[in-house]
């Protein structure tokens, strides 16, 4: 029987706000944004007139993106803070404290442990940013689903408000030959992405040039890890198993499955066999890589490994790129991005030209940014002789007939969603995680409780921002993602007008954000697939005649419910579902039945409103 890992906290539940706290109180340089877990700069107002770049993710990641081993001993060290005082110093923190600081982040948004930050604290961040007199607003995100959706649904609400913001999404991972729909996944090379963008930054560019020397920039780095060990989320037993004298290559640094098992290897044939893959013509996902080529070199500590061993596989890399005839120019060693308590590492290569190597050396104060020789390191000498013989609602009034009408479509929406909330479960069960039905579930209760005590709004655009951050603060989840994302989207279209043709550019711009952010295109084995038919129906509103909007809605349905039945048949290229065998994947997509149910129910309840 597998032991829960185990961790020095005080509470599992507060472990990431503990140690935010401690890791603020730790470096004066920093400061938490109230009531969300979000760290900025301290000097704000340095950034007026400046791209400020923010970028996050769950924790347990440290020192990315915040700060070094979150759950673990800054805790200890805001504990100690209470009881040791040496003068005017309490207690020095002496590890690297994350990567926000001049030239490289303004901020970074936390979320829970290996949990994407929630859309909320990430818009909160982006308007503490643009407040101090930032020029726009740039977001760096890891490629995962979670990081995707809640930094989409931000960046949507910003610019909704007149924010510039602009998003890169880093996609390094050099493990899968044949890379999913879901796409190559965000590791260490975001690290280096930070850097990059914040030289630029601090240079004074403009947004879009920063985005377009990024976009640039990513095409040259690659990453591939290894792990000889699990590691374990506080309170929960390890993400997954190694047999003893096993390791695992091409793991995610959630412990997302890698490519392959085998025994544990010497540091020079496991270095060899990393960047052999990584740099494979054949794999698909490797990195272009000829004997002249200039790269930067990140050895990195998942979390676990000794000191000496991130230096012995350092020698071995560095020793083997030079045999490639490729030249060093320098290296990171160390922990940059980690996985809680993992043993393992990773190696990430940066092609560079004189330009991408001199942003690489631009000066910054972040922390946990090494200090680095700009001096070569291939053609250095390594030996010196020695000398001889020395030794971070509304209130409820009266409403009109129409927000009367809308208020009965709500609640026999969310009557239905309670009603279908075990067999959503179910068919969760097979794709996902089993929680389907749960969230929405939480989502209908959220909009039935907000309907208790507030008034339905007089204009569409603004319930739909309502409802948008309801599920956004509410629903959770992947499928409170996209809704939210949905609903943000589509809102700013209605804003002034609620006809057919409103109406039908507001659907149209709430799928093509979830396409845009969510990865997913119909025919991935998504809500989408229910969602997309029924909205291309639902744009003839534009050009219905007068009576005939009914007729439109029930073509609408009809198509969603052929969507959602279609999902029995195709293979899942998007989402949790795409990491399971498509023989397992017989019953309709648990979201795509949702989005049916859902529009069914607004349909009968028209119906009955109508008579």
């Amino acid at each position: 029987m597998m032991e829960v890992g185990r961790k020095l906290l005080n509470s599992v539940d507060k472990c990431v706000d503990e140690a935010l706290e401690g890791l603020v109180r730790s470096n004066a340089s920093l400061v938490l944004l109230r009531g969300h877990r979000v760290v900025l700069r301290s000097d704000l107002e340095n950034i007026r007139g400046k791209v400020a770049l923010l970028s996050g993710g769950g924790s347990g990641h440290e020192p990315a993106h915040a700060g070094h081993m979150l759950c673990g001993w800054l805790v200890f060290a805001e504990h100690f803070r209470q009881v040791l005082q040496f003068g005017r110093v309490l207690f020095v923190v002496s590890s690297p404290l994350g990567y926000i600081g001049m030239g490289m982040l303004s901020g970074a948004v936390a979320g829970a442990v290996f949990a994407s930050p929630p859309a909320g604290s990430i818009l909160a961040a982006i308007k503490a940013l643009w407040s101090r007199g930032a020029s726009g607003v740039l977001l760096v995100v890891k490629n995962y689903t979670g990081d995707r959706l809640n930094f989409g649904i931000a960046a949507e609400q910003a610019q909704s408000q007149g924010i510039q913001v602009d998003m890169v999404i880093v996609a390094d991972d050099c493990a899968f030959t044949q890379p999913s729909k879901a796409g190559r996944r965000g590791l260490c090379g975001t690290v280096l992405v930070h850097k990059l963008a914040g030289a630029l930054a601090e240079e004074g560019c403009p947004l879009d040039t920063i985005v377009a020397r990024v976009n640039e920039a990513l095409k040259n780095i690659g990453t591939l890890g290894v792990s000889l060990s699990p590691c374990s989320v506080p309170g929960c037993l390890p993400s997954f198993q190694l047999p003893p004298g096993e390791m695992e290559l091409g793991l995610g640094i959630h412990g997302e499955p890698g490519i392959w098992r085998s025994k544990v290897a010497s540091a020079n044939d496991v270095v060899k066999t990393m960047i052999s893959h990584m740099t494979d013509s054949y794999n698909k996902s490797h990195l272009p890589l000829k004997s002249g080529d200039s790269v930067v070199l990140s050895v990195n500590n998942l979390g676990a490994l000794s000191c000496l061993e991130i230096a012995v596989v350092t020698k071995a890399a560095v020793h083997l790129l030079e045999e490639r005839g490729v030249l060093i120019v320098r290296v990171m060693s160390g922990s940059f991005m980690t996985s809680l308590e993992m043993a393992g590492m990773s190696l990430t290569l940066l092609k560079v030209d004189e330009e991408i190597l001199r942003l690489f050396d631009a000066k910054t104060t972040a922390p946990a940014w090494p200090n680095l020789s700009s001096v070569s390191v291939s053609g250095k000498n390594l030996f010196m002789e020695p000398v001889e013989k020395s030794a971070a609602p509304a209130d409820k009034g009266k409403e009109d007939s129409l927000a009367s009408s809308i208020r009965l479509v709500l609640e026999s929406v969310c009557r239905i969603l309670l009603q279908y909330q075990d067999e959503l479960n179910a068919l969760d069960r097979t794709a996902g995680d089993g929680d389907c039905g749960n969230t929405h579930a939480l989502a209908a209760n959220a909009i039935l409780e907000w309907l208790s005590i507030s008034s339905i709004p007089g204009n569409a655009g603004l319930l739909l921002a309502d409802l948008a951050l309801l599920v956004q603060e509410r629903m959770g989840g992947s499928s409170g993602a996209l809704y939210s994302l949905f609903l943000s989207a589509a809102f700013p279209h209605l804003a002034e007008s609620c006809d057919g043709t409103s109406w039908a550019k507001a659907l149209h711009a709430g799928t093509e954000a979830m396409k845009r952010y969510g990865g997913a295109e119909v025919g991935d084995r998504t809500m989408l697939d229910a969602l997309c038919p029924a909205v291309e129906e639902l744009k003839k509103l534009s050009t219905v005649p007068p009576g005939g909007h009914m007729d439109i809605l029930q073509a609408a349905v009809e198509k969603a419910d052929l969507g959602a039945e279609s999902t029995c048949n195709l293979t899942a290229r998007a989402g949790r579902a795409s990491y399971i065998a498509s023989e397992h994947l017989t019953q309709p997509d648990p979201g795509a039945k949702a989005v049916a149910i859902i529009l069914k129910a607004v349909l009968n309840a028209l119906k009955g409103d109508r008579e």
